[in-house]
């Protein structure tokens, strides 16, 4: 095998596929109009037009009504904690609750739906929690550790 050289690299035979060479006579199947067609917009320079665009008739996204939409009003506001952060600020048998995060300053303000326990993390310590809401790997965690959990 012979030293290989900048200048001799080259990719794998068939790996690279030749660029269209449009416009080079008949036999090459893209000759005359290189595979525009005839005339019309399409064939014309910057040619075509917009997606959804059906001729000037009124497109179907604009036939059809609207409908509905999403009431922020009635949206259910819980202020929410990981496992993670009760792990680093609490010791072995504590209790938590709104109140006490709040206190510590983990939380800013207690949401209207109340407290809300996200599962991210892990935990080792025997905590009881109280809160209005678990996800279902957060509660297990808890108990896994050898804790309580408390639906409000």
């Amino acid at each position: 095998m012979s030293d290989m050289k900048l200048h001799t690299i080259a990719p794998a035979q068939g790996a690279v596929t030749a660029p269209k060479r449009l416009g080079r006579g008949i036999g090459s199947g893209l000759g005359k109009t290189s595979g525009k067609g005839h005339k019309g917009q399409w064939a014309r320079s910057g040619g075509g037009v917009r997606p959804g665009f059906e001729g000037g008739t009124m497109p179907l996204t604009r036939r059809l009504p609207k409908r509905g939409f999403k009431n922020a009003d009635f949206k259910k506001a819980y202020s929410i904690v990981n496992i993670k952060t009760l792990e680093e600020k609490f010791e072995d048998g504590a209790v938590v609750n709104a109140q006490a995060l709040l206190e510590m300053g983990i939380l800013s303000k207690v949401e209207e739906y109340g407290l809300k326990v996200l599962g991210d993390g892990e935990l080792t310590k025997k905590l009881t929690v109280q809160a209005n809401k678990f996800t279902e790997s957060a509660a297990q965690k808890i108990q896994n550790a050898g804790g309580k959990v408390e639906v409000l």
